[in-house]
């Protein structure tokens, strides 16, 4: 899921909360009022702000009209004009009127795949691109880990991915998940705590490893420039 929201965070401009996905257990009767900001009663950190919901509640009972297979998007009308039209459509809204959303209770992700394959290849126009570095996902470890110990990557035993804001993960000097595979502690990592490239052993000529630090490079210019 954080790989995910941060394609959609880097797209779109929509910002990760500082401390990263919650997870709110939400059906689709309730996107509107759950997915708003904290100031206007809901569990969100900020507007514009990507994040995913669970289909279990906290207790581990199913949620009520899940989304489980599904995509969505929570809106906010801005005018009196736009929170008639919600009504007016027949959109469901939160109690103020004010936040209201939209979904799909599928996603075919193999059959969507093709037609986003075939509008670049043919138009040259892609489903959605990079606009700037928003959001960054950092290699987290899932359980206390050793010095010597070989990280295995996405999907693996030792680590998990956390969204967090680019800016965060530079500042922090964090691993990036995609990387974190195959190569060696130097130091030991408590459970829930996010690696640090000066955790890990990396080959500094590896093709892979060199793009990334370039990149990482270029982007605290712009930071330190802004």
């Amino acid at each position: 899921s954080a790989i995910e929201m941060a394609v959609v965070s880097n797209a779109s401009g929509l910002m990760p909360a500082s401390d990263g996905l919650q997870f709110p257990p939400c059906g689709v009767d309730d996107l509107a009022r759950v997915l708003q900001p904290r100031e206007s009663g809901g569990v969100l950190s900020h507007r514009g702000q990507v994040e995913v919901i669970s289909s279990l509640e906290r207790d581990g009972r199913p949620v009520f009209r899940d989304l489980r297979w599904g995509v969505y998007v929570t809106m906010a009308g801005d005018s009196a004009y736009v929170r008639r039209c919600f009504k007016e459509y027949g959109l469901v809204t939160d109690p103020s009127g004010e936040f209201t959303a939209m979904y799909k209770p599928f996603h075919l992700i193999g059959l969507e795949l093709g037609i986003s394959v075939a509008s670049v290849g043919l138009r040259a126009e892609p489903t959605a691109s990079p606009i700037d570095w928003y959001a960054d996902v950092v290699a987290t470890a899932k359980r206390d880990l050793k010095a010597g110990e070989s990280l295995d990557g996405e999907g693996g035993f030792t680590v998990y991915g956390r969204l967090m804001t680019a800016a965060d993960s530079l500042r922090l000097g964090g691993l990036p998940l995609g990387l974190a595979h195959g190569i060696k502690l130097k130091r030991a990592v408590k459970s829930g705590a996010p690696l640090r490239w000066s955790d890990v052993h990396v080959d500094s000529k590896d093709p892979s490893v060199r793009f990334r630090k370039s990149m990482e490079a270029d982007f605290k210019k712009g930071i330190s420039r802004g």
